[in-house]
């Protein structure tokens, strides 16, 4: 292909530039809660999802990104114009990593897969015609703005719900603290074991029947269950009065902090697997044209490839991380573990009921409606609605965002390649 070097040498770039808005927004946002309750502090947090998303890219992110595999736009319409796939490829790497610099800057917890596929919609349009889209599947993954929030909200509200009449509101909140905390990190590790499978073990070709997964999911929940209990006999326990709210024991929330770094490392492995996809799937379509000069919606991301993305999601949470950080972690409402462990169990639930059932959801949708969900138990004035509206106006305009920036860099790349 002419220019097959420089559309190359783009093609890497661009890739870069996506999976470090990955990192900057959509990981970072997985570990603002681990933050927020100060469960992890921000240097840890950082050091944590590093090598966890790091991890799940490089191990489990081996799946071409399902915008191009089930279709936004139908493959084989690009099967006579290869070089139309990698200019449209190429724009929407940079539109969907320009919106994630924006909406990082501005602190805003977006979805990387949204971003991705408006910018995908985009191109195709000026690229192929209006008629290409499958408009039905955009209507899907609309709902999925409301239905993620709802049902992760749903969940967290019910779970911290728990923990209030189970733990804090008791008499002696430590004593039940550690009462229940197996339970509790049983159901922790359960959860996040199965994120890992459904959004990673599938994708390096173990793919377990659902009788295995559950087993393997057990046999792993009780593991950590007993290196939570050592952890926990391990701490250092002085029953202290209830804060200025009369809300918890500071010592109850020294056991929660223990589920939530296990919480925060399972669900930093599960973004690393899953949404490595959106930077690497598209520059894989990309470096595979060039090399074939064919179009293959079935194709195989290089291993070169992976470490690619999992280095530059990596840099971007350890460069631009800490604003969304901030606004997931201490702008939407006050977080203590307990509270976090809530938020961010529950997402790892809802993600876990999306994977089985298909539903096209947003992993950073879903965490922010859990962490209303837990404001929500402690009353309405717990959480910061001029924050929530500005965060629920980015979602609405992520879409046509994406799309807008694609199809200014389509007629960008090919006037200037074409």
């Amino acid at each position: 292909m002419e220019y097959g070097i420089v559309l190359l040498a783009l093609a890497v770039i661009f890739g870069l530039f996506m999976a470090w808005g990955i990192g900057a927004n959509d990981v970072a946002n997985a570990m603002g809660t681990s933050v927020g309750s100060r469960a992890l502090t921000i240097r840890q947090a950082v050091v944590v999802a590093g090598i966890f998303v790091f991890a799940g890219a490089w191990l489990a992110g081996g799946e071409v990104t399902q915008t191009i595999r089930s279709g936004m736009v139908d493959s084989e319409l690009l099967a006579d114009s290869p070089d139309l796939l990698v200019f449209g490829m190429l724009a929407a790497l940079a539109a969907a990593g320009t919106w994630l610099m924006v909406a990082s800057y501005f602190g805003w917890p977006v979805s990387t897969t949204h971003s991705i596929i408006g910018a995908i919609i985009g191109f195709a349009v000026v690229g192929l015609g209006f008629e290409v889209v499958r408009w039905e599947r955009v209507g899907t993954i609309a709902m999925s703005w409301v239905l993620s929030p709802m049902i992760g909200g749903a969940i967290a509200f019910a779970l911290f719900r728990s923990i209030q009449l189970l733990i804090l509101d008791t008499a002696k909140p430590l004593k039940n603290a550690r009462r229940w905390a197996p339970l509790y990190i049983f159901l922790t590790a359960f959860v996040t074991a199965l994120v890992t499978m459904f959004k990673g073990l599938t994708h390096v070709g173990l793919n377990l029947t659902t009788v295995q997964s559950y087993s393997l999911a057990i046999l792993i929940s009780l593991g950590v269950v007993a290196a939570g209990m050592l952890a926990i006999r391990r701490l250092r326990f002085e029953e202290t009065p209830p804060d200025e709210n009369g809300s918890h024991f500071s010592d109850v929330e020294k056991v929660f902090g223990v589920l939530m770094v296990v919480t925060g490392c399972a669900m930093a492995f599960a973004l690393g697997s899953n949404d490595v996809a959106n930077a690497v799937g598209p520059l894989a379509a990309v470096v595979d044209v060039i090399q074939t000069g064919e179009v293959d919606p079935e194709t195989l991301v290089p291993m070169w490839v992976l470490l690619l993305g999992g280095f530059g999601i990596v840099f971007g949470l350890f460069t631009y991380g800490h604003k969304v950080i901030a606004t997931v972690g201490t702008g939407i409402t006050q977080l203590t573990p307990s509270r976090g462990y809530a938020a961010t169990a529950a997402a790892a639930a809802t993600v876990v009921l999306a994977s089985g059932t298909g539903l096209p959801i947003s992993t950073t949708h879903t965490l922010v409606g859990a962490i209303l969900g837990v404001g929500l138990a402690r009353g309405i004035a717990a959480i910061d609605l001029r924050l929530v509206r500005m965060i629920f106006m980015s979602w609405i305009v992520t879409l046509p965002a994406g799309a807008i920036l694609a199809i200014l860099f389509f007629y960008v790349l090919r006037g200037l390649l074409g």
